[in-house]
């Protein structure tokens, strides 16, 4: 299958309606059926939806698993429209539905409305297993950056009633997921997510915005907020994805969640991106991350490597 780009850096227009009308044009000449704007928490707000992508032709009458796609932007920036290539690439196969979450942005709402609101998706896609043919017991969870803060949350706090929410009409059913693909999250905000001039950077712009003020000023939603508080031997098992010179999230955090994991007893694979940043490519990504949903979602017994892989991405030019 022949997939067209389908995400942020494709499109030269910022307005959503016009990103949405190119997505719509390309998914046309792909083998996928869209959903747009399912309100996962009984609301109208669009950063509280989700849009569905499933295969147009299914390569078996079973319940398709289920692989979801959480964007990042420093939970202050970014839209589910801008990140459809990854479910779509699995809906396309046939063998997978795809979902691509929005959530609110801390402008409009403080911690913990970002977790409460991924939550409320994944009991919403439990909700609707029936009516789209859905398995509610085989959820995977991909994100990136503040993306992949909040899987790393979904995978590690499941029953953890106080970040739960009470947000949709699926209440009582659970939010855990199956596995957890996080790529470059952070993981633990009593550490210092970047250096600079080599020093820690203990006050992060970012993080200050999602918890509502200074670090030092927040200490219990710091703890809150870290995926790494909650890790227990029930988690579900990781796939993490790193560049070893990420400058905004320090490779130390993808160190941090694997060793809690393993020590739990948890499934844990860390793949270190040689000299990669905080944004990374490498052709051998995908089918790795494609084998850990396969292991997981479909029980299928493939082997991961998890040998350091180079970044083959060009280097940003510096500001002058």
């Amino acid at each position: 299958i022949s997939l067209l780009i389908l995400a942020a850096g494709a499109f030269a227009a910022d307005d959503l309606a016009s990103i949405r009308m190119q997505v719509e044009a390309q998914l046309a000449t792909l083998p996928v059926v869209a959903h747009f704007d399912q309100p996962y928490a009984g609301t109208a707000n669009p950063k509280q939806m989700l849009d569905l992508y499933l295969p147009k032709e299914r390569k078996s009458d079973q319940p398709l698993p289920v692989v979801v796609y959480i964007h990042g932007g420093a939970w202050k920036a970014g839209d589910r429209i801008k990140f459809t290539t990854n479910p779509v690439r699995f809906a396309s196969t046939g063998d997978y539905a795809g979902i691509s979450v929005s959530y609110r942005l801390s402008d409009e709402a403080k911690w913990p409305a970002q977790i409460f609101d991924c939550k409320a998706a994944i009991r919403w896609i439990r909700g609707n297993a029936k009516k789209f043919n859905l398995d509610p017991e085989h959820i995977g969870v991909w994100g990136g950056s503040a993306g992949g803060h909040l899987v790393s949350l979904l995978g590690t706090s499941g029953g953890v009633q106080a970040l739960e929410g009470e947000l949709g009409p699926f209440v009582g059913m659970s939010s855990r997921v199956a596995c957890v693909v996080n790529q470059c999250g952070p993981q633990d905000f009593t550490m210092p997510l970047m250096f600079r001039d080599g020093q820690p950077v203990t006050e992060d712009v970012a993080v200050a915005g999602l918890l509502g003020g200074k670090l030092s000023e927040h200490r219990a939603e710091v703890l809150a907020a870290s995926p790494v508080t909650y890790v227990t031997p029930d988690d579900a098992p990781f796939l993490t994805l790193h560049g070893t010179k990420d400058e905004r999230v320090d490779f130390k955090h993808a160190e941090r969640i694997d060793a809690a994991l393993r020590k739990s007893g948890v499934p844990s694979l860390l793949i270190a991106v040689t000299d990669g940043g905080h944004g990374f490519h490498n052709h051998e990504l995908f089918g790795r991350i494609a084998k850990f949903f396969d292991r997981h979602l479909r029980g299928m017994k493939v082997e991961i490597p998890t040998d350091p892989l180079p970044n083959e991405q060009s280097p940003k030019p510096k500001t002058p």
